[in-house]
């Protein structure tokens, strides 16, 4: 299959350690034409202004993670509350960064990239002046919004205003300084939570967006697209955030509830039938942000198959792996984020060496390999052996996942473009987008109750093990809820001292649980590549 040139310097790689890693970006930029009425003048600074636009949802979506654990101290939070912290962002950013997209072709893109930039920064400082765990969600529910704003506008701005080879060196710029950003996010993100405060993370967006609303104001054209949809998709949008609120709803609580409780069948159950009723709102809608027919594809179904599962399965074990190497093994936050950078760091070097790997061998091939290559990575996590060493055991594991994730990287973009008509591949592109943002949405629930139930399991059996009394494993403050992370005063008696040494095994053995359904799911999503997308003609 000739599928098109794909850049060698991957925007994968500013992707892959967030939260919301988010495939195709450099589609959404080279399927953008420009449309100005005279050349940008000022194009580095315009460049500049995407940049760090870009680099605020980079860092934002890496470091908060690493902070969670300090949140949950400080604020009390529980499991779940922990879980929304992290899900209101993707929440909205996952349904709403379709429609957003196409507010800034039909407004203009300057207008609504500044407009989500101030949405988002006035966001992050109420995030950053929470007095308690629902503030925070709010304050990143709202974040999510502004994101869905100014992320697809940033990237329709590089578009519009670079054409030829220019396009592709500032793709290059853009995707290197992307790399970089979310490479380093959670190491300085758990510098400043380990020197000043959780809430420094979100203050930082203060005056990066206000030198990007500088930028933008003085340098950036208010490009639009011609041929704009006339009507905004609100009914698909509004559809999809609310089912998928529902659904994930119902997921987090069921790891506390169970899944027979009145509360969390009901949600759920909501949830499907407003997903379903938003299948049938963009099937009959004359404008439709997720266009039915281009899964008529069965490369471009299969694509997103494996994006889903894939990312699903990455999007929970980065969630769980920060919290578990400070609870369980004792590391600053600055050294779980250091811990973590083995991943960008590989899809960095190897990008380039893999990049002509499509051409040489097929989408069908990688995807298949890839896949299953970062499903050795996460089984890896599950080993006996990584326990406290990090070099024997934590380093090698995320090296091979590493290297499965730079392997699927290019053939993914390539099967997504090459799968659709070209006046589609935009659209293509951002929900491919949209479904790696949806499946660490659901990671974040669904692997939740995995880690859960894993962990109380664990713990009850290592406490009967320890012959732990009733009254010392109360006091112990041995849940993850509420308690969890708050600071003993007392020196605690031998039997708490066991109990706690039996807290952290137990924190082990739920990552370990994680890690086997994210290997689970990285598998089968090497296996549906294998069996649905196209061989190579």
């Amino acid at each position: 299959m000739a599928g098109p040139r794909v850049l060698r310097n991957d925007p994968h790689a500013a992707h892959v350690i967030a939260a919301q890693a988010s495939p195709c970006d450099e589609l959404i930029v080279r399927t953008q034409p420009a449309a100005l009425d005279s050349p940008c003048r000022r194009k580095r600074l315009a460049l500049a202004a995407t940049i760090l636009g870009s680099s605020m949802a980079f860092i934002d979506g890496s470091v908060v993670n690493v902070a969670l654990p300090a949140i949950q101290t400080e604020l009390r939070a529980s499991v779940a509350a922990m879980q929304w912290i992290v899900n209101a962002y993707l929440l909205f950013l996952g349904s709403l960064v379709l429609v957003g997209g196409s507010m800034g072709d039909k407004l203009g893109r300057r207008t609504v990239f500044v407009a989500g930039i101030a949405v988002f920064t006035l966001a992050s400082a109420a995030c950053g002046l929470a007095p308690n765990a629902g503030s925070l969600i709010a304050g990143r529910a709202v974040q999510g919004i502004g994101a869905a704003l100014f992320v697809p506008s940033s990237l329709a701005i590089i578009g519009a205003v670079f054409d030829g080879e220019e396009r592709g060196r500032a793709i290059g710029t853009w995707a290197g300084v992307g790399a970089i950003t979310s490479a380093l996010g959670p190491v300085a993100g758990g510098l400043l939570v380990d020197a000043l405060s959780w809430r420094a993370i979100f203050f930082l967006n203060v005056p990066l967006a206000a030198a990007t609303i500088a930028l933008a104001i003085s340098s950036v054209p208010n490009s639009r697209k011609l041929d704009a949809p006339q009507q905004l998709d609100w009914p698909g949008a509004l559809s999809a955030a609310a089912g998928l609120a529902a659904l994930t709803y119902g997921l987090t609580e069921a790891s506390a509830r169970g899944f027979a409780h009145s509360l969390v069948m009901c949600a759920i159950g909501v949830g499907v039938l407003v997903l379903a009723a938003f299948v049938m709102i963009e099937a009959k809608s004359r404008d439709p942000m997720m266009p039915l027919e281009v899964f008529r594809s069965r490369d471009f179904t299969g694509a997103n198959l494996v994006t889903l599962l894939l990312y699903f399965g990455l999007g929970g074990a980065f969630f769980f792996l920060p919290f578990t190497l400070i609870r369980a093994h004792g590391y600053t936050a600055t050294e779980a984020g250091a811990a973590l950078l083995p991943v960008p760091v590989i899809i960095g070097v190897l990008s380039r060496l893999t990049g002509g790997l499509t051409t040489r061998f097929g989408s069908r091939a990688l995807l298949s390999a890839g896949p299953g290559i970062a499903g050795i990575g996460f089984a890896m996590l599950a080993l006996p052996f990584v326990r406290g060493s990090y070099w024997a055991g934590f380093l090698p594991a995320l090296a091979v996942l590493g290297l499965g994730m730079t392997i699927t990287v290019a053939p993914l973009t390539t099967t997504v473009m090459a799968s659709v008509p070209g006046h589609r591949a935009g659209v293509a592109s951002g929900i491919n987008n949209a479904v790696a943002r949806v499946a660490s949405l659901l990671a974040v629930a669904v692997l939740g109750i995995v880690f859960v139930w894993s962990h109380d399991a664990a713990l009850s059996a290592r406490l009967d093990e320890l012959h732990v009394p009733h009254d010392a494993r109360q006091t112990a403050l041995l849940r993850l809820d509420a308690q969890a992370g708050a600071a003993a005063t007392d020196a605690p008696t031998p039997q708490q001292t066991l109990a706690a040494q039996a807290e952290a095994g137990a924190i082990v053995d739920a990552l370990r649980a994680v890690a086997l359904v994210s290997a689970a799911c990285a598998f089968a999503g090497a296996g549906l590549a294998l069996a649905i997308i196209q061989p190579r003609k």
